[in-house]
């Protein structure tokens, strides 16, 4: 089996769903992202497609997911993020068998943690430098 990685960038996001195999979400929450993935995101993927979230819970409705899954609309999920956060001990998702819930951790990474640092370290000594910082975020 071969996988083959492809990062799209589509203007519409019901031309991308029914091609995908994993959904990865990796976005802001915003008042444009917030919910972006409901009933009719869900429906318009593949019966075998995965969702991953690993930004915020409240990009996805919850319910809408849940509703999915029991229905086997898709795949399955692999979820950092939930919305709720934290789930109760009794929450649907944990009796499907094809939903992965790991507690917020994707940035755990002891490389990610390392990365952090380097750039932590090169922003502070850019500005005390009087140079522009490697992760300045222009201010309009």
């Amino acid at each position: 089996m071969t996988l083959t990685l492809v990062r799209c960038i589509v203007s519409n996001l019901y031309d991308m769903l029914p091609q995908v195999d994993f959904l990865v979400l990796c976005c802001p929450l915003t008042s444009a992202t917030r919910g972006i993935i409901g009933t009719k995101e869900l429906e318009a993927m593949k019966p075998s497609a995965v969702l991953i979230n690993i930004s915020r819970g409240r990009v996805v409705n919850t319910d809408a997911l849940v509703d999915a899954l029991h229905r086997g609309v898709i795949g399955g999920a692999g979820l950092d993020v939930t919305d709720p956060e934290p789930l109760t001990k009794d929450h649907p998702l944990f009796d499907l068998p094809n939903v992965v819930v790991i507690p917020h951790m994707a940035s755990a990474a002891l490389e990610t943690r390392n990365r952090l640092m380097d750039l932590s370290i090169e922003n502070i000594v850019a500005g005390i430098e009087g140079k522009p910082m490697p992760s300045e975020i222009p201010i309009k």
